[in-house]
């Protein structure tokens, strides 16, 4: 039987030198990730709308961008393709703060193509946010992508397998312990049940400072946890994660040439980017900018089978 094709489609127009794949990375969790993926050029994300399940691709095509939505929310996901992709990303104002450190300014036109993409959607990037907490990847995306197994049902579309985001409220209604061989503890598996009961409420937030104050508001979700969510939902270029164990060093070295540095420091290295400092943290990690490494790296825990 031949696979439907798109149920919408609409073509985009973005700016001189926009790279796709670098724009829509932060949609992923690794190029394994069960919701999303950038397969033969195009990127793919399977999503929750209020319309249904929903997938949206993305192609590049002589210089445009061509967006096709697949399943009960197809319209949802085209109308909002252009934010999806980062299209919508206001960069005004950017390159003057940048010229104020050769860094920054280095960075910011080596990777003048990517842009900050703004999903919209609250839950999907808190489900992957609360599995990241105080662990490695590796450990987040094993929980992440178990979860989302767990919780099967396949997305719309011809790219397959590709898995829809859980539903809010079937995470709810799953006990701790359901989590538990995924490697996630009871501390972790209990913030992200509360985060589910209030998804409904989180995704009418009506900005990133609103949806901040909301999500901190939920025990055992904190500042970073928050930053990490409004900088995707939302596309907040100012979202610093505060309580990162890597990014106030990678700040301080490459703002201060300073090995170590605290949250403290790094935000007062941010503040003249103020606005974009989330911008900047971005394209630190675009760069490839690390401190040194001093010690053994972090082990890789497991305690599901106890």
């Amino acid at each position: 039987m031949t696979e439907p094709g798109p149920a919408a489609r609409r073509t985009l127009r973005p700016p001189a030198g926009y790279r796709l794949a670098a724009s829509v990375r932060s949609l992923t969790f690794s190029p394994y990730d069960p919701c999303a993926r950038i397969a033969a050029g195009s990127f793919w994300w399977a999503t929750r709308t209020p319309a249904g399940p929903a997938t949206l691709a993305l192609r590049p095509a002589a210089g445009e961008l061509v967006a096709e939505g697949y399943g009960p929310g197809a319209d949802w996901v085209v109308e909002r393709a252009d934010r999806i992709a980062g299209l919508r990303d206001d960069v005004t104002g950017f390159a003057e703060l940048a010229a104020a450190h050769p860094v920054v300014a280095r960075l910011a036109a080596q990777h003048r193509g990517l842009r900050m993409p703004a999903t919209g959607q609250v839950f999907p990037r808190l489900l992957r946010a609360v599995f990241e907490q105080k662990v490695t990847g590796k450990e987040a995306y094993r929980a992440y992508a178990a979860t989302v197994r767990h919780f099967r049902e396949p997305a719309p579309g011809p790219v397959q397998p590709l898995l829809l985001p859980p539903e809010p409220a079937a995470v709810a209604a799953a006990p701790y312990w359901v989590f538990h061989p995924f490697g996630v503890e009871q501390r972790r598996a209990e913030t992200l049940r509360r985060a589910a009961a209030a998804a409904d409420r989180l995704e009418r937030c009506a900005d990133a400072e609103e949806a901040t104050r909301r999500l901190t508001a939920i025990l055992g979700i904190g500042p970073w946890t928050a930053a990490e969510v409004v900088r995707i939902a939302y596309g907040d270029p100012d979202a610093v994660s505060v309580g990162d164990y890597h990014i106030p060093n990678t700040v301080a070295w490459a703002l201060a040439g300073e090995p170590r540095g605290d949250d403290a420091r790094m935000l007062a290295l941010l503040e003249p980017f103020r606005g974009h400092r989330g911008r900047v943290c971005l394209l630190l990690e675009a760069g490839g900018v690390h401190a040194p490494r001093y010690g053994p790296r972090a082990p890789i825990r497991s305690f599901a089978r106890f």
